[in-house]
């Protein structure tokens, strides 16, 4: 009978619990994409979980979404990660790279006036914070046939990079309407090329991914989060259960190290049980993630409906996170005013649990 604290065989490497972190973007990178040592810091504080997935990563430059998000689409971006895998890897801990395109999600204002590509021509139907304010998003242009192969090309290099960085392996971010998912999702996707119409040709794009990434790191190396469920970045599809059914048997030959899923919708417009689904689907190591608590969490692990779970927003405020699920504490909330600030606070200044002083009188 497993629980969170028992080691897991993800892929080619051992975990010495199943806590993971889920990739958090938090906004402090350098203006130029580079990773800084506070984020070191940030990173080694939390290294006690079973594995660290570091948050979403600009595969090539000028595709922002976020105004100092971290990239890895250059050798010296790749130096500056060092640093924190280091660091990481100094406190005993494991961590993977998420990397990433935005699509449509990125924004003119922050790459220069360059217009985002996309599966197709619609914009998301919300606004973006940028450095000029609150700004509606931009329709994006169709992404030629020819060049979704440039961008497969982009995948592979920052795969290469990440190794060079130290990673322990990469996540490849298919989920919550960015440019692989706006690929997948049949409420985006409007295409009639090879990479539009069916679910295999709507998966293609991910696939070719795929292929490219676990050709640098083999497939034991890389994992895959996808979101058949969240509508965030205006992002649905007619069947998610069809989805991720298709997906998970496509995937399980992959032999990845993980698939991660997230298991519902933050807006809560669309419901379905993509776990088991996915859990019937796929054979290889299966992450969860979305409000579990310690209990929960557990009883996952314990009946086989989950190998390990990812923890979000809980892993801000705590530090200590391993160690307050295992013992029971209580854990600190997270300041949603600093989620994406760029300094310490609310960043590296959040304190592990803290003891009361020993009670005990001396006679």
């Amino acid at each position: 009978m497993h629980n969170l604290f028992s080691p897991l065989k993800l892929g080619a490497i051992t975990l010495k619990n199943r806590i993971i972190m889920a990739p958090l973007t938090r906004c402090r990178a350098t203006l130029e994409h580079y990773a800084t040592p506070l984020m070191a810091e940030h990173y080694a504080q939390r290294a006690s979980a079973g594995l660290l997935i570091a948050e979403a990563t600009m595969i090539s430059e000028g595709n922002s979404a976020f105004y100092r998000e971290p990239g890895i689409y250059s050798a010296a971006h790749a130096n500056a990660w060092r640093q924190v895998t280091q660091a990481v890897h100094e406190k005993d801990g494991k961590i993977f790279l998420q990397i990433w395109h935005g699509g449509r999600a990125c924004h003119p204002t922050l790459n220069n006036g360059k217009v985002p590509v996309s599966s197709s021509g619609a914009a998301i139907n919300d606004y973006t914070h940028t450095p000029e304010g609150k700004q509606d998003y931009t329709a994006p242009r169709v992404l030629p046939t020819a060049e979704v192969a440039d961008i497969v090309a982009e995948f592979r290099q920052a795969a290469i990079y990440a190794k060079q960085a130290g990673f322990d392996g990469v996540e490849v971010h298919g989920a919550n309407g960015y440019l692989i998912d706006q690929f997948l999702r049949d409420g985006i996707n409007q295409r009639n090329d090879r990479y539009g119409g069916s679910l295999e040709n709507r998966a293609r794009f991910l696939m070719e991914v795929l292929d490219a990434v676990t050709g640098i790191w083999g497939s034991d190396r890389v994992g895959l989060r996808l979101s058949p469920l969240n509508s965030f970045n205006s992002a649905k599809d007619s069947d998610p259960m069809a989805l991720i059914s298709y997906l998970a048997k496509t995937l399980s030959p992959l032999k990845l190290a993980y698939l991660h899923l997230m298991r519902a919708d933050f807006a809560g417009l669309q419901y379905g049980d993509v776990v088991s689904a996915a859990r019937k689907h796929y054979q290889g190591n299966l992450i969860v993630n979305m409000g579990y608590d310690a209990q929960e969490a557990n009883q996952a692990i314990a009946m086989q409906h989950a190998d390990a779970v990812a923890f979000g927003s809980a892993f801000i405020a705590n530090p200590d996170l391993v160690t307050r699920l295992g013992q029971g504490l209580p854990l600190a909330q997270a300041d949603v005013a600093t989620f994406y600030t760029h300094g310490a606070k609310g960043y590296t200044d959040y304190p592990p649990h803290s003891y009361p002083p020993h009670s005990g009188t001396v006679g």
